[in-house]
């Protein structure tokens, strides 16, 4: 190489150097001012169900704290799919972020192919609450329990019908593995959103629904329906009065909700942290958690190892619940 070359080459490699280091402090940068901008929550039910009664007064603190509007964007449909497709598709750096709910780990065995792969394409930001499910039905449904609920299909097969959030959705699947579990044969009504099927249930449209314990607790408590059965390990403070399904004669049933944030894979770690510890924060503020605490929520704040490990466990355990059911989408 001729000198004229070897000035060349090492005019280039600085030139590459000072790129570079550029890139890297542009990068810097927009980590260390993060954020500086609206973050969006897409919320993947519509306005009224459970997720959206965790996420208003967590967006609201957190908008408090961090000093830039949380806008939440509702795209229900799908079991929560057309949500999550947004998001694997948005840009990684931390403005838009989803909340999933338990449907996010029973979709992968629910559905013949998804937009996405569920574990690969999302960065896990935090588990944030966990919710039991409870049992509730309008007041003309014959039965006030779930002995009396089991009797009554099993002497007339296919006469109940329940309601669900969606197709895949927690409320679908802790129903049909309640059909299983009991072999019983009652007809799948599936709504977008918790909120509708709600409004279905106290219209006396369906028979019954297995709700987050969040929507449907204030009708019981108002005697608009009734609460048959809770789906936790144990009976829920807000509703201490009403027995959990394993009390009730399914010692093995219990099936519990939970929500958590994620973000699109590739969202840089330090972008990760700040906005998990955002969340979690917002989650414990005093006023905050003792608000979804009266709902039935339990806080729960993990960090994003936690909470991917949470992820690849409840799809294994949703994919054995899924084959037993026999439940399918295509």
């Amino acid at each position: 190489m001729n000198s004229s070359n070897k000035i060349m080459a090492k005019l280039l490699a600085g030139m590459g150097a000072m790129l570079l280091c550029g890139g890297l402090t542009v990068a810097q940068a927009q980590t260390d001012n993060f954020p500086n901008q609206p973050i969006t929550l897409l919320i993947p039910y519509p306005p009224g169900g459970s997720a959206d009664m965790l996420a208003r007064p967590v967006a609201a603190q957190m908008q408090k704290a961090l000093g830039q509007p949380i806008v939440i964007e509702y795209k229900p449909g799908a079991g929560g799919s057309i949500a999550t497709s947004q998001l694997a598709r948005s840009k990684p750096d931390g403005y838009t972020v989803l909340m999933v709910l338990a449907a996010h780990a029973i979709n992968p065995s629910m559905y013949a192919s998804l937009p996405y792969n569920t574990e690969q394409d999302f960065a896990p930001v935090s588990l944030l609450a966990t919710l039991p499910m409870l049992v509730t039905a309008p007041h003309k449904t014959p039965a006030n329990s779930i002995s009396e609920l089991i009797d009554y299909a099993k002497k007339n097969p296919g006469a109940l019908t329940f309601a669900s959030a969606g197709n895949g959705n927690t409320s679908h699947l802790a129903a049909e593995l309640f059909k299983a579990a009991t072999n019983t044969d009652m007809i799948h009504i599936p709504y977008k959103g918790s909120g509708p099927a709600v409004v279905a249930l106290l219209g006396g449209e369906v028979s019954l629904m297995f709700d987050s314990i969040s929507t449907s607790m204030p009708h019981v408590k108002g005697g608009k329906l009734k609460g048959l059965a809770v789906t936790g390990k144990n009976r829920s403070s807000v509703l201490p009065d009403v027995p959990t399904v394993s009390e009730s004669g399914l010692p093995d049933f219990t099936v519990d909700g939970w929500y958590g944030i994620i973000a699109p894979a590739k969202t840089p770690d330090a972008i990760v942290q700040k906005l998990n510890k955002a969340f979690v924060d917002a989650a414990n503020d005093p006023e905050i958690k003792k608000q979804l605490n009266s709902y039935g929520y339990e806080i729960a704040g993990s960090t994003p190892d936690e909470f991917k490990q949470h992820i690849s466990s409840e799809i294994q355990k949703w994919k054995v619940a899924v084959e037993k059911s026999g439940a399918k989408i295509q």
